[in-house]
């Protein structure tokens, strides 16, 4: 499954601004790795916020590294091989890049198995110290147990330092493996895979872990409390899909609750900063820099977001952001959007009818549909990015045929709209198949077959086909199904990993020659007292309320969202019980 794409060059730093390049002499090197291309990573606002961590203390240096085409990994800052650096930090958002990981380290000429690097050395670079977070990671990091040393279960802000304080301080006097016996037993939120051991079940089902003595039975989590300022780009640069966008986050997680959402659940409580915290991160751009992306715009609340447009306003700034919810569009913000000039903007309705809008969770109406459709063109909006799923839980064809009848009738109106303007938008239509995740309510239920899943991209492009202004774009099934069995994969998927990263042969057939059945992990419903690997992490979640929350999305009942942390906290998921 060797697939390569283009990471940043050594000529990509000179377009950048924010980058640090500092010199190795008598600092800890430390390279920062995204397993996929500099437009990705850079567009990747966590990795931008570990990124100025790292490299706030003087005696660390850290340079990034992206995925090369079919060459060793260089360092963007200056150019230096992975292979040089003692510390690699692999910052993994997504199952699809698992296989890219171990892609680098093999680039660069590292042991992918963590057994086979040895722990009674000290860390240096022919023996490096391979960590590994992001949200991939504490939403499921046993496919990767394998290849990693420890995983940072949590957010960066309030892990890190304790974890830094460590390595700078002993890392030239203990072998490896000391090392990690002092950050496991000392910092919360890192989990050392090497101390605990699986067991399955005769049906190959996941059994227990076997801790080792003065270990923790489960890792907790950690979360980052309110900033002095909210979480804000290091670097602009033109090459990300954020093209010199100043990026800044109004919170984190999320409240609506949406039921296949993990980042939703494993983020909970979901904190919104304030806007005196969002507005200070603001005033940090750099000179020049006019445009601002707002991240988390889906929980901001009406009163923080008119002060935050105030204040664009005032600061002549245009707006920009991924994507909208349907039901929060008020007069400030479209007036904002009109001054910005906003190309593009995106609405996820993801359910295709009102039923599965239910299914999910997902509180909006097509009355709220339309009125932001509407709204966006009126507002100048020349794309209209609309987000679909496909294959969720107890979808047929009448959601189909619904999904199709909204879609067109998005269409007329939007063109109505243009015809009066004198400039018809465009809608761009994502189609997506629906992957199960741990850690949401959704965890229990199946992935839809390939065949299904074509069938109904076909369904859906036959009915619209030869719409003007209409482009559908829809991701492969095939892709889809591989991130399924990632997604709840455990160490037996993790261990196939390696073989499938250097292979060229469909990752199916690897996983059979591994006498691993894609589909048990992928394709099965579970039942309600199986024990996930996941399991391990400590989120706060009761698996009770995740179970509820799925027998009523197969009655087609949703449910109220969870409420931004405050004082008066709610008792139902378990995250802020005492």
């Amino acid at each position: 499954m060797k697939k390569y794409v283009r990471g940043g060059d050594k000529n990509t730093q000179l377009e950048e601004t924010g980058s640090i390049k500092k010199k190795w002499k008598d600092k800890l090197p430390v390279a920062l790795v995204f397993p996929n291309s500099y437009q990705l990573g850079m567009s990747n606002l966590g990795f931008q916020l570990i990124y100025k961590i790292l490299n706030s203390y003087d005696e660390i240096v850290c340079e990034r590294v992206f995925l090369p085409i079919d060459s060793k990994p260089l360092s963007i800052e200056s150019n230096r091989p992975l292979a040089d650096f003692p510390v690699i930090l692999f910052s993994i958002s997504f199952e699809l890049d698992f296989p890219n990981l171990i892609s680098i380290l093999d680039m660069a000429g590292l042991e992918p198995l963590a057994q086979d690097r040895p722990n009674d050395k000290k860390i240096q670079s022919t023996n490096p110290l391979i960590i590994a977070g992001g949200v991939a990671t504490f939403i499921n990091p046993e496919p990767l147990a394998p290849f990693f040393d420890f995983f940072v279960l949590g957010e960066a802000e309030s892990v890190l330092p304790e974890i830094l304080t460590i390595l700078l301080d002993k890392h030239a006097q203990l072998a490896k493996g000391s090392l990690l016996e002092d950050i496991a037993q000392k910092v919360p939120g890192c989990y050392v895979p090497a101390y605990y051991e699986p067991s399955y079940n005769d049906d190959g089902t996941f059994h227990s872990f076997s801790v080792l003595n003065g270990f923790p039975e489960k890792i907790k989590k950690i979360r980052t409390e309110e900033q002095p300022e909210a979480g804000h780009s290091a670097i602009l640069t033109p090459n990300t899909e954020f093209s010199n966008i100043f990026l800044t986050e109004l919170g984190r997680g999320c409240s609506r609750g949406c039921r296949f959402c993990a980042a939703g659940f494993v983020y909970r409580p979901p904190r919104l900063w304030s806007s005196d915290s969002i507005i200070k991160a603001i005033d940090l751009r750099p000179e020049g820099a006019s445009r601002v992306g707002l991240l988390g715009m889906e929980m901001v609340n009406p009163a923080d977001l008119e002060n935050i447009t105030k204040y664009l306003l005032k600061e002549s700034c245009a707006l920009s952001f991924s994507s909208l919810r349907a039901d929060m569009i008020n007069p400030q913000l479209l007036q904002l959007l009109e001054r910005s000039a906003l190309k593009s903007a995106a609405i996820a309705p993801d359910g295709g009818s009102e039923r599965l809008r239910r299914v999910i969770s997902k509180n909006i109406t097509e009355k709220d549909i339309f009125s932001a459709a509407e709204s966006l063109v009126r507002a100048g909006v020349k794309n209209l990015k609309l987000y679909y799923m496909i294959g969720l839980p107890t979808e047929n064809e009448e959601d189909l045929a619904e999904m199709v009848r909204l879609i067109r009738e998005i269409h007329e109106r939007v063109t109505e709209i243009g015809r009066a303007r004198g400039h018809l938008s465009d809608i761009f239509l994502s189609i997506n198949s629906f992957v199960p995740k741990a850690w949401t309510p959704f965890q229990y239920c199946s992935f839809r077959p390939v065949k299904e899943l074509k069938g109904k991209i076909k369904y859906i492009r036959k009915k619209l086909a030869g719409i003007a202004n209409l482009r559908i774009t829809v991701d492969n099934p095939e892709k889809a199904f591989f991130q399924a069995v990632m997604a709840r994969g455990d160490r037996k998927v993790g261990r196939a990993l390696l073989e499938i990263s250097r292979q060229e042969r469909n990752w199916r057939q690897v996983l059979v020659e591994e006498n691993i059945d894609p589909g048990f992990y992928a394709m099965r419903d579970r039942e309600r007292d199986e024990v996930f690997p996941w399991e391990i992490i400590d989120h706060g979640i009761k698996k009770s309320y995740l179970w509820k929350e799925y027998q009523m999305s197969l009655k087609s009942e949703s449910s109220k969202g969870c409420g931004i942390a405050g004082p008066t906290k709610c008792k139902r998921c378990g995250v802020c019980n005492d």
